[in-house]
């Protein structure tokens, strides 16, 4: 049996630079400590939640002038210094703080964690692995990760130092932004309207 040939060679272990060449063949990567995790795109349901929640957080941050919202697959390299194994994550939706935004003519990956990272979960996505990200994001120095559940219509709001959810929010609650994003106020029901 012939071998099945690929466009490129995987290398033990990836890098960032590794994922910055990676071909387009429909889907999106992430890097967790040298390990290429693949992603598949997002449904309509995500898609929508999405597009709602980044057109509120763009609009309340373009008009106080607090930084930038980065759309889905923007990556961050969180690679700690020293460490042999590179991590870069994309969340859905992410947020930095004007005096952290990266020039616009920097090339790669910003080498900074957001202040707000969001994951839209996937019907395919579960608790365990969902959480496991959150934290991941707040090891990384990540101030506060929203996890949006489409199909349940809730939010999970995490902050750094959880080990669980510090609020999950549902219809009728308010999404806030917290020490990051201070008096960004969204109604839960509007993000799944």
């Amino acid at each position: 049996m012939a071998a099945t040939s690929i466009p490129w060679a995987e290398p033990a272990r990836w890098t960032a630079d590794d994922l910055l060449t990676l071909p387009d063949d429909g889907w999106r990567y992430e890097l967790v400590q040298g390990r290429l995790v693949r992603l598949a795109p997002a449904s309509w349901q995500q898609g929508h939640a999405s597009s709602r929640l980044q057109r509120a957080l763009d609009r309340f941050v373009e008009a106080h002038d607090l930084g930038e919202i980065a759309p889905a697959e923007t990556g961050f390299d969180l690679t700690r210094p020293g460490e042999p194994e590179e991590t870069v994550l994309a969340a859905d939706i992410a947020f930095v703080r004007a005096e952290r935004v990266p020039h616009p003519d920097e090339d790669g990956f910003a080498r900074l964690a957001p202040d707000l990272g969001v994951e839209i979960a996937s019907k395919g996505q579960h608790r365990p692995a969902m959480s496991a990200k959150a934290r991941l994001w707040l090891e990384r120095g990540v101030q506060l990760v929203w996890i949006v559940w489409p199909r349940r219509r809730s939010i999970d709001v995490w902050l750094p130092g959880n080990e669980a959810p510090e609020i999950t929010l549902s219809a009728g609650d308010i999404l806030e932004g917290g020490d990051v994003l201070p008096g960004f106020a969204y109604p839960v029901d509007e993000i799944f309207r």
